[in-house]
């Protein structure tokens, strides 16, 4: 992409997923393109002042409030009779949890916007504390494993369940490992006459320790192993199901990261581990992604 509407010497770590997926964003997106997107990761890594790695119109926003100042973008460019794209993208900490009021109010007043979530599954531009996106069992510096914990207790949120039950037209996931799916799906959201939400898996090296050339390789084992299934709502039903042709085992994605290595050091880990596979085993039988 060497026309990418996210230019190149923004702050991310190396190996980091989050610009990988706002590049396929803004390519499937376009120029006319306005992006609003929240404090985390993102806003600091591409906009240290006085620079800015944006070729696209964008606005910064409070952690809490990004689909409100959204809102309000969209209302003004529809009585201005502009066709302009508004995206929303922010990461899990503002879309699972800070921001929640304002997201589900932006759902239920049906505004012409798209939310992308980089899906990172914890706090990581304050020092990697535990999110509602958070995994069961994974090491974070406020749910660590040692002696009295092994790791984050609590199940990851579902958001797009969450989006759903507010009855808006298009709810996907996709991954950073397969783009042409995540190009489509951001063209199709856009597409939608009302409110859309992209929810992307974006590994983060810092917090979930990881080689850095294994990104992609990471990612793509999310979605082989079933823990991370690839979805496609309209209308609040299910349209569309990646397959999987070769169902990976759920501990080849888990030994690549830090983040679960105590599951392999501790014995009294082995129930939790089982419980992990579970969930691979219900997401497959439930979407049946299995080709």
């Amino acid at each position: 992409m060497d026309n990418s509407l996210l230019a190149p010497g923004h702050r991310a770590c190396a190996g980091c997923a989050m610009p990988t997926t706002i590049r396929l964003v803004l390519d499937a997106a376009g120029p006319n393109t306005i992006v609003v997107s929240p404090t985390g990761c993102l806003e600091v890594t591409t906009t240290p002042f006085p620079e800015s790695a944006w070729c696209v119109p964008w606005l910064h926003s409070l952690f809490e409030n990004q689909s409100a100042v959204a809102s309000g973008v969209e209302v003004m460019l529809k009585r201005r009779g502009k066709d302009t794209n508004v995206v929303i993208i922010g990461g899990d900490g503002s879309t699972f949890d800070i921001g929640m009021g304002s997201n589900s109010g932006m759902f239920e007043r049906g505004h012409k916007i798209l939310y992308v979530c980089y899906d990172n599954e914890a706090y990581m531009n304050t020092g990697v504390q535990r999110s509602g996106s958070t995994p069961f069992c994974v090491h974070t510096t406020t749910t660590p494993y040692g002696s009295q914990s092994q790791g984050n207790p609590r199940p990851k949120k579902d958001m797009p369940a969450i989006a759903l039950a507010h009855g808006i037209p298009y709810v996907a996931t996709a991954s950073v490992a397969y783009p042409v799916d995540l190009r489509r799906k951001v063209k199709r959201a856009l597409e939608i006459n009302g409110p859309s939400y992209l929810q992307v898996n974006a590994p983060c090296i810092t917090g979930w320790t990881f080689d850095a050339g294994t990104m992609i390789e990471l990612a793509r084992l999310a979605v082989e192993s079933g823990l991370w299934p690839l979805l496609e709502y309209e209308n609040g039903k299910l349209v569309a199901v990646k397959k999987i042709r070769r169902p990976k085992p759920v501990e080849e994605y888990l030994k690549l990261q830090g983040r679960y290595k105590h599951l392999f050091k501790k014995t009294e880990c082995a129930d939790m581990l089982s419980q992990i596979k579970d969930m691979a085993e219900d997401n497959m039988a439930r979407y049946g992604l299995v080709d």
